[in-house]
């Protein structure tokens, strides 16, 4: 009787083997990005705190499975508070037994808000199983209508947007700024600022904001109407934004629902402080 066949290990993925899982994902999960792309996203999305890019699962020294990880250490209601962001995870069908494995092992690195913002039906299958939760994945198709109220400005370009913020958001900027695929503007008020984070897109084939992050939200909630006229004088006449993002929609608006469900396991932050920085939808081109 031959010995028992063992089973594939699993690997934290570093600097000296994410080529290699970048390679990976060319080759099985989407060739439309290059390998040197796949490595670039990871690499520009490392901060100090992140203790890999990942786990790789490997039978006999071949990468047959993997799966991604971006990690940011942020404050949230004045709380340190630990996110992973899950993305990339990409197994081969003759070791699919073992995708849990993977897995497990990134939540095996202790308390942190886990997210994955974009699960097959497969994985959330799997991730519902491990204790996520789904976001709330209505979103409001809002109107941009001309028209400003006063005492309302809106900052934007670099020197602009550098000199409203400080802080964490400023932070946040910073390590956002180089990705072209994102626009940043301030929305302020004599009480307060809200930085911004969107990109261009289009929804029934018009121009369209979708955004993706606002740093304080009554600020845009009180100040939308004078961005909702930059908006519409700059070619776009819709806004984009998901309903858990916001304290009230905007109007006027409509909600959609029936989107794909997001994902998330936390002991500590509520889902509605869930949002994109630092994760696949803003360090990755994937629109």
């Amino acid at each position: 009787m031959s010995p028992a066949k063992p089973r594939p290990s699993i690997e934290a993925i570093d600097d000296s083997t994410l080529d290699e899982f970048a390679a990976f994902l060319h080759q099985h999960l989407n060739g439309a990005l290059s390998s040197a792309q796949w490595s670039a996203n990871f690499r520009r999305s490392r901060r100090p705190e992140s203790p890999n890019y990942g786990f790789a699962l490997r039978e006999q020294g071949q990468l047959v499975g993997a799966i991604g990880a971006l990690y940011a250490d942020r404050v949230i209601k004045g709380q340190l508070q630990r996110f992973c962001n899950i993305t990339s995870w990409c197994v081969l069908n003759s070791h699919r037994q073992h995708s849990t494995r993977l897995a497990m092992a990134v939540l095996a690195q202790g308390e942190r808000t886990y997210t994955d913002f974009s699960p097959t039906q497969l994985v959330g299958s799997t991730l519902r199983f491990l204790k996520f939760t789904e976001l709330d994945e209505r979103r409001a198709v809002v109107a941009n209508l001309p028209g400003w109220l006063p005492g309302v400005e809106v900052a934007a370009g670099p020197v602009a947007v550098r000199a409203a913020l400080g802080g964490e958001a400023l932070q946040a900027y910073e390590d956002h700024a180089d990705l072209p695929w994102l626009q940043h503007l301030v929305l302020r008020d004599a009480d307060g600022c809200c930085h911004v984070i969107y990109r261009r897109t289009k929804i029934l084939r018009l121009p369209a904001a979708q955004i993706l992050h606002l740093s304080d939200r009554e600020v845009f909630a009180r100040c939308y109407r004078s961005l909702a006229a930059y908006w519409f004088w700059r070619g776009l006449p819709f806004a984009l934004v998901e309903c858990r993002l916001v304290t009230r929609k905007p109007w006027p608006s409509m909600v959609q629902s029936g989107f794909n469900r997001k994902l998330v396991r936390s002991l500590t932050v509520d889902p509605t402080q869930v949002d994109y920085l630092y994760s696949e939808s803003l360090a990755f081109d994937l629109a």
